[in-house]
């Protein structure tokens, strides 16, 4: 049993990311794991003010959310982020999530494996490749986790959408029971 926690980034009511990382959780729970489906709606993390105190304390001196999430992230085994897609990049909110976790990388973090869930309303072939790419940078700062996929759902715009597309509802459950 791998304790999962999948991190819907979209602020947007009906989002079709956080539905395809609902499906993901369904299937990472039928498959017996812990699972944790955690939305940033409602969370307040501010921008990183590049201080770096965090590399000398292991603390982010900004009080808000960020610290409760960073502890999530740092005791899960797999880690998957689920984000649309704007202007061929992650969500703000994400980037701004990952900028925040900077402590983690001096920590004892539990993570192994991360994945990308994404949606956007193009369908272009690189529509999802610069914000795997940036992903796989973050990830590239912890040696020991590797970003392992994406489940990409192209034309996909208005809300709610993604249960129109029942092949990518299908990979997003998928990849939750094979994580």
């Amino acid at each position: 049993m791998k304790n999962v926690l999948i991190i819907s980034t979209s602020l947007r009511g009906g989002s079709n990311s956080e539905l395809l990382a609902k499906e993901c959780a369904r299937g990472a729970e039928e498959a017996g794991n812990h699972v944790e489906l955690l939305s940033l709606k409602g969370k307040k993390i501010q921008y990183c003010i590049g201080c770096l105190s965090c590399i000398k304390t292991g603390k982010c001196v900004q009080k808000d959310d960020a610290p409760e999430i960073m502890e999530k992230l740092r005791r899960a085994d797999v880690l998957v982020f689920a984000t649309p897609i704007y202007y061929y990049e992650m969500s703000g909110q994400m980037k701004t999530l990952l900028d925040r976790m900077n402590p983690l990388y001096e920590s004892d973090y539990a993570f192994r494996e991360v994945y990308m869930i994404a949606t956007a309303a193009d369908g272009g072939d690189a529509t999802f490749e610069k914000a795997y790419n940036g992903l796989q940078g973050w990830v590239d700062c912890f040696p020991k986790a590797k970003l392992c996929g994406l489940v990409a759902g192209p034309e996909i715009g208005d809300p709610k959408d993604a249960v129109n597309h029942p092949d990518v509802m299908e990979k997003a459950y998928c990849l939750g029971k094979e994580v």
